[in-house]
């Protein structure tokens, strides 16, 4: 099957975006050439925040059309998740990688999900979007399977703050020689 077929038949996400309670980036990765400069993406984050501040996703996830796409949004303490895709994706499938990133992140800082731990632990929610997302295809999306793939990618057991120069590089190593081989 050609390669554009796969991609049409799949789902996928344009970004994820993880803001603070002041609209600015905590983690963010965009899949599509949709937002060219790190100008545009930053303008769509500040916009999409501004859209969605006033209402109350503390809940369950809510639902936003903008900008010709569709966004599923979330909010616990002074972070703010959000999953866009086209808007011609299915938004239950957009909500449910939402939700499965919401959780991970949930199971890998313990429960305390706010800024400062979701900062300090960075590192972790940098691998839990690749475990989520490759290339804006959605590849797992059930939060202890996610969480469990990122655990066990922290080789050494100490987070990549902890590890030295010469660990930290082989840990980086070790991760981009996984993902060339995928």
């Amino acid at each position: 099957m050609p390669e554009g077929v796969l991609q049409e038949s799949c789902p996928s996400v344009r970004n994820i975006l993880l803001l603070d309670s002041e609209g600015k980036r905590v983690a963010v990765k965009y899949y599509s050439d949709d937002w060219p400069t790190n100008s545009a993406k930053e303008a769509f984050e500040k916009a999409v925040f501004t859209k969605t501040q006033k209402t109350n996703a503390r809940t369950e996830a809510e639902i936003a059309m903008f900008e010709n796409n569709i966004v599923v949004y979330k909010f616990v303490q002074d972070l703010h998740f959000f999953v866009t895709g086209s808007e011609d994706e299915n938004e239950l499938i957009l909500a449910t990688v939402l939700q499965g990133f919401f959780d991970a992140v949930g199971i890998l800082l313990r429960g305390n999900v706010d800024k400062r731990e979701a900062l300090e632990n960075l590192d972790l929610i940098l691998l839990c979007l690749d475990e989520i997302i490759d290339g804006g295809i959605v590849l797992e999306t059930d939060p202890n399977v996610i969480a469990n793939k990122v655990a066990s990618n922290m080789d050494s057991g100490a987070p990549l703050s902890e590890q030295t120069l010469s660990q930290a590089l082989a840990t980086a190593r070790e991760h981009l020689t996984r993902s060339l081989l995928k």
